[in-house]
């Protein structure tokens, strides 16, 4: 029987599942690739076998939704202490675009990066469709609160204007100017709300 390093067999299993989901992640980051997740490449990284990985995952895009599912809270909740520590609408506004443009310069987005290419992508944006749904809710509030008619079209509006920032600094865009420039125009826009 294999030795286990925890309590109980289940308190093990979660322990492994959990270091193979950091592995895939910390391969992510490294690499920037989603193809640098092998299983091999994983179970290297663990001191697992490499059939031991099956035990935990069926296969590659199942451990690599799991890597989105554990990651995607960490931004989302991020982005929603930047907005909560906010006073006004505007100000949230401004903290949304802010922090994840801080998400990209402290190199989180890298793993949605690597992962947008992947051939099992919509699999992927399922796993972390929930997470920017979420995300969206206190963008969809501060809107509200400042009197939009249609906040969730406009949060979306926003998104897009969020997204091209992303895309700058990604792009080797300077953090500084690109996020100040960001804000500036997601704040400028809410004057047309009113």
């Amino acid at each position: 029987m294999p030795k286990i390093s925890a309590a109980t067999v289940a308190d093990h299993r979660a322990q492994q599942r959990r270091a193979l989901v950091d592995a895939a992640r910390a391969l992510l980051e490294s690499e920037g690739d989603a193809a640098a997740v092998t299983f091999t490449a994983v179970a290297r990284s663990t001191g697992l076998a490499r059939n031991s990985v099956y035990k935990y995952f069926a296969d590659r895009t199942e451990l690599l939704a799991a890597v989105v599912r554990e990651s995607a809270p960490r931004w989302t909740e991020r982005i929603t202490a930047a907005m909560a520590a906010a006073e006004s609408p505007e100000e949230r506004v401004a903290a949304y675009v802010r922090a994840q443009c801080e998400l990209v310069r402290d190199g989180e987005h890298r793993i949605a990066r690597a992962l947008a290419g992947e051939s099992d992508a919509a699999a992927l944006r399922e796993a972390a469709g929930h997470a920017h749904r979420a995300l969206l809710t206190p963008l969809v509030a501060a809107l509200a609160e400042l009197g939009d008619t249609d906040p969730q079209f406009t949060a979306r509006l926003l998104q897009g204007l969020v997204n091209a920032a992303v895309t700058a600094l990604e792009s080797g865009a300077p953090y500084e100017p690109t996020t100040t420039h960001a804000t500036a125009l997601a704040v400028a826009s809410l004057g047309a709300l009113r």
